[in-house]
């Protein structure tokens, strides 16, 4: 499709069908906006711009994108055996210089799941895609060693899950000089005894224990896009959330079903909220509420792993959640502005 694109609400009516929030519980909707500019060359062009989680999901619902700039082509793509969306935009030459905006609408609900009463959840076959090793989740040797130190005498999941979430709070730390959020290379971090680092990084040491425990779980890699209700240190104001991006962790356990953490910003919130110790009430109470619920001032992306990007020659990314770019064939770095221009924006509508 050529220069402009609506995925329109016929084409979302199943899944906004199936994901509309529970009664009583109030949905907010938010307009994000990503613009793109390459600098002109006379080589071709790509870039590629993440979109909404495709899957249903009791937190978000995707009410479709529209697309904007000169493309001399666009399209959507789905990573191949996942739900990844990716918006994916060609031009064969670069002149004038390239230009694409993609503006989304994301209706999200706070999600909260009870730990204190089950729910009867029960195993299906999807959940062994969640067991699965990485590239930089591998679930063997340390991550493995480490994994049954942790749950040792744990005989639920729910009791398992729950040591590595506080073993993950009480031992790592936010390390603000770490580019972006980080990379989530989690056998390097136990190997150095480096247990530093940002969100990729620590959700990435979650999920990486939880499976080597035999609890399927996955990251959830997305952008803040409001300020928070709660903690002030956990939201991004409106308007410029370029640099927002923010990944969370899911895991499942028997009874249960999927539940909603964060270690990442439990540790966050103590680096900027300057909270000296763990028995402050104001950590004990974020400690308590990202086991189990997470505030919907983000939108969630996707839960890829080791993405090959449609149409591209260059390696694989370990996530994606970042708009990725490439001109003649040479990949640019999402995190250099001086070298990649873009901007991210958004607003409740």
């Amino acid at each position: 499709m050529k220069r402009r694109e609506f995925l329109g609400a016929m084409a979302a009516m199943p899944l906004v069908m199936r994901s509309v929030p529970a009664a009583g519980l109030a949905s907010r909707t938010f307009e994000v906006t990503t613009r793109i500019e390459l600098d002109e060359s006379h080589d071709a062009g790509m870039a590629w711009v993440p979109l909404p989680l495709a899957r249903t999901s009791p937190y978000q619902v995707d009410r479709g994108h529209t697309i904007g700039g000169n493309a001399d082509n666009t399209r959507v793509a789905t990573l191949p055996g996942t739900n990844t969306s990716i918006l994916i935009a060609e031009w064969g030459h670069m002149m004038p210089p390239p230009a694409l905006s993609v503006t989304m609408r994301v209706e999200t609900t706070n999600y909260v799941v009870s730990v204190s009463k089950p729910n009867g959840a029960k195993w299906t076959d999807e959940l062994g895609t969640y067991l699965r090793p990485t590239r930089l989740i591998p679930l063997d040797g340390i991550v493995k060693t480490t994994a049954d130190q942790i749950t040792r005498g744990k005989t639920t999941d729910l009791a398992k899950a729950r040591a590595i979430y506080d073993w993950i709070v009480e031992n790592t730390v936010r390390d603000p000089e770490v580019k972006g959020c980080g990379l989530g290379d989690i056998r390097g971090m136990l190997e150095m005894k480096t247990l530093s680092g940002k969100c990729a990084d620590l959700n990435a040491l979650f999920v990486g224990l939880a499976r080597a425990s035999g609890l399927p779980a996955r990251d959830l890699y997305g952008l803040r896009v409001a300020p928070s209700e709660q903690f002030p240190s956990l939201g991004r104001a409106d308007g410029d959330v370029t640099t927002a991006q923010h990944c969370r962790a899911e895991v499942w356990a028997d009874g249960y079903g999927w539940i909603p953490v964060d270690p990442a910003d439990v540790r966050k919130l103590i680096l900027e909220e300057k909270k000296p110790s763990l028995t402050d009430p104001y950590v004990v109470k974020v400690r308590e509420a990202l086991f189990g619920s997470w505030e919907m001032n983000w939108i969630a992306f996707n839960d890829a792993h080791d993405v090959a990007l449609p149409g591209s020659d260059g390696k694989p990314l370990p996530f994606l959640m970042y708009p990725q770019a490439e001109v003649g064939g040479e990949r640019r770095d999402s995190l250099d502005p001086a070298h990649f221009k873009y901007t991210i924006t958004a607003h409740q509508v």
